[in-house]
């Protein structure tokens, strides 16, 4: 017998989902924003630091390092869960585009997607954060804080993998398939409803960093989740990991490695 999932389930599913990923992400964001903005300090005075160390001790940080990577990555699993437990599911190498196993020629062209998108949203996300800046509502932000060990730049790269994965499996992949199974979208034409709602989403978990950034990541969800939906997507999420991957990356490494003069120019904490 055909199993038939209700609306109260699928939403309850979304919910749990949010709830122990960007979801929680995003109520902390708020409530930090919020006391960022009653503190004393100026919004543009204060700052935020990302990759912060967890530990004097070298070891023991990469030890935290490593295992705050992995569990961070685990709703990731879960949004795969879900989908392949759907009724009917299709196999994730159709819904979400991972077949680079099956067809190796794809690695190629989602790269290339990839680093076009990245591009794209790079100097723009640049200059957002600039202006913002300028009108003193986006704080300073530190991109790295990690000490300068040899493991430093390798876990920067997993971080901005992290964040990579578990933002567009779940922001884009895993709520566009569930947001159709509610019934979102027309039969032909955007699905502006799953759009705004990715967009709001990847903004909200941002509201940390200050109101200019919600209005950048909102921006960048817009285009990411319209690109795939759109005929140049396909529905395939890798290229937006790759994207994001490389976002990340270039911020964190860029970060650590640029001269504190060139930092102070461009407005981050140094």
């Amino acid at each position: 017998m055909e199993r038939i999932e209700s609306p109260g389930r699928i939403r309850a599913e979304i919910w749990i989902l949010l709830a122990v990923s960007l979801g929680r992400s995003g109520v902390y964001s708020v409530v930090n924003l919020i006391a960022m903005l009653t503190d004393n300090v100026a919004l543009a005075d204060q700052i935020t630091a990302l990759n912060p160390s967890r530990s004097p001790r070298p070891y023991l940080d990469l030890t935290y390092q490593l295992l705050g990577i992995f569990f961070a990555l685990a709703p990731v699993a879960l949004a795969l869960y879900f989908l392949v437990n759907r009724p009917n599911a299709r196999p994730l190498a159709q819904t979400l585009g991972l077949d680079w196993a099956e067809q190796p020629r794809r690695v190629w062209q989602d790269l290339r997607w990839g680093l076009a998108l990245a591009l794209t949203v790079g100097i723009p996300g640049l200059a957002f954060y600039g202006i913002g800046r300028a009108l003193g509502i986006t704080i300073q932000v530190q991109a790295s804080a990690l000490e300068p060990h040899w493991w430093a730049i390798p876990v920067l790269l997993l971080s901005a993998f992290q964040n990579g994965a578990l933002e567009e499996f779940i922001v884009v992949g895993y709520l566009y398939h569930r947001t159709r199974d509610l019934g979102w979208g027309a039969a032909s034409g955007l699905d502006w409803k799953f759009l705004i709602a990715s967009a709001a989403l990847r903004g909200s978990y941002h509201l940390y960093q200050g109101i200019g950034p919600f209005f950048g990541n909102f921006a960048m969800g817009l285009l990411f989740a319209w690109w795939f939906v759109s005929r140049f997507g396909r529905h395939r999420v890798l290229p937006l990991v790759v994207a994001h991957t490389l976002l990340d990356a270039v911020a964190f490494i860029g970060y650590a490695l640029a001269p504190a003069r060139l930092l102070r120019l461009l407005g981050f904490a140094v």
